[in-house]
């Protein structure tokens, strides 16, 4: 039995709730499991980024020349997506999203490395 549609007033109480939904915000990692070659990422909204290069990957257009090649030849089965660490927020007053996500950023730079030949990362940022 189909499901009934859901109203307009429906459709907009939830685009709301969505909208107003705290952001996870954090470190995110795309293993090869093939190779264990890792593309090392952060974002202030995780689950935007991750869909992101799953989307391109898939479409065999994305942008890190390396990690679609190999994308292309091991497949999607040999990709692990995930979210490694997430911000803890705070209700401190001096809180900031913004630099504790940049010193998470240096931690995980540092403990995986994903610029050098383990990774597929170049430049020298990983916030998305």
């Amino acid at each position: 039995m189909p499901r009934p549609m859901p109203s307009k007033e429906d459709v907009k109480r939830l685009k709301r709730e969505y909208q107003e939904a705290p952001k996870e915000t954090g470190i995110f990692r795309i293993t090869n499991t093939a190779n264990g070659k890792i593309y090392l990422g952060s974002s202030l909204n995780l689950h935007g980024p991750l869909n992101k290069h799953a989307f391109m990957l898939k479409m065999g257009s994305h942008i890190n020349k390396a990690l679609q090649a190999d994308w292309n030849k091991c497949g999607a089965d040999a990709f692990a997506f995930e979210i490694v660490e997430k911000v803890k927020p705070s209700d401190d007053p001096a809180f900031n999203v913004e630099d504790e996500l940049s010193l998470l950023e240096q931690i995980w730079i540092e403990k995986e490395q994903p610029f050098s030949e383990r990774g597929y990362n170049e430049g020298k940022k990983v916030r998305e």
